[in-house]
């Protein structure tokens, strides 16, 4: 297959594993709020959930505060949204966009005070609507952080929610037909780094999640590197990139100068993998 060229195996992709869903999460942010200093980890990391249409589920979070002064925790349900790049987005998510759960899930408690050392749980209780159709879903709850206090006029002028974790709920209801397609495989460096970037399209109202191989080949047909392909979500409707790095000094990743052929094999669980080829150049 020439370089450039994309390739789809298979005519059709067909969803035959289980349900698929994935959380993902904001990175604790321990800044200086109100003179002190707040920390606080989230777990589980991923929660999976499968459903169906009319049925119930109570989840729980675990929230363990690990800094040393006392944390108000405040949770609130939210619409998200990620980027090309696969990062959470929060502001400006679409609002109960067509594959929003938010309207289906109530947390308790809204807010508590975790003291230092301390754990805290927040429920989760998931509805679905009986007429909701076949699709991946998604929710999150957003843990606004800040220091606690027993003066409520000091609570008012300097506490702000500030540090925050995001715990990102995907709901999948039924099997809808996975479709998907690798649209772009392309070769960019940022600075020492050389990437290659594949474009993936998911048409279908299914969420799933990519693994696969990056093969490279020195001229001779050897590969000289072999490197997986990212586990990352790949939501409804959807377009995102999903990055490789063959070449990056800082990781003692390097290659000799010259042209070799790059292909990649992205398998969404299926008996259809997708395939690309595309050139990669490393400058003397």
């Amino acid at each position: 297959m020439p370089p450039g060229r994309l390739a789809r195996l298979g005519a059709t992709l067909d969803f035959h594993h289980g349900l698929l869903a994935a959380v993902a999460a904001l990175l604790l942010l321990a800044v200086p709020v109100a003179a002190q200093q707040v920390s606080v980890e989230v777990s589980p990391l991923r929660v999976e959930l499968g459903a169906g249409p009319g049925s119930t589920t109570t989840q729980a979070v675990t929230l363990t505060n690990v800094g040393t002064d006392p944390v108000r925790v405040r949770g609130t349900l939210t619409d998200w949204d990620l980027s090309r790049d696969g990062a959470p987005q929060f502001e400006g998510a679409a609002a109960h966009g067509p594959f929003s759960a938010t309207a289906w899930v109530r947390i308790a408690p809204p807010e508590q005070v975790i003291e230092p050392g301390k754990q805290a749980t927040v429920r989760f209780s998931l509805s679905v609507p009986p007429d909701a159709a076949p699709g991946g879903y998604r929710t999150g709850i957003l843990f606004d952080l800040a220091p606690a206090t027993a003066d409520p006029a000091a609570r008012t002028r300097a506490v702000t929610f500030k540090s925050r974790i995001a715990t990102l709920i995907y709901v999948n209801i039924g099997q809808p037909p996975l479709a998907a397609d690798l649209v772009d495989l392309t070769v960019r460096s940022v600075g020492p780094q050389i990437q290659v970037v594949a474009t993936l399209k998911n048409t279908s109202r299914r969420s799933t999640r990519t693994r696969g191989t990056l093969l490279i080949y020195d001229q001779s047909g050897k590969v000289v590197r072999e490197l997986p392909v990212p586990d990352a979500p790949l939501l409804p409707e959807s377009e995102r990139e999903i990055v490789v790095t063959p070449v990056d000094p800082e990781k003692k990743l390097t290659l000799p100068p010259g042209e070799y052929r790059v292909e990649i094999r992205i398998d969404l669980g299926l008996t259809a993998l997708l395939v690309g080829e595309t050139t990669l150049k490393v400058p003397g």
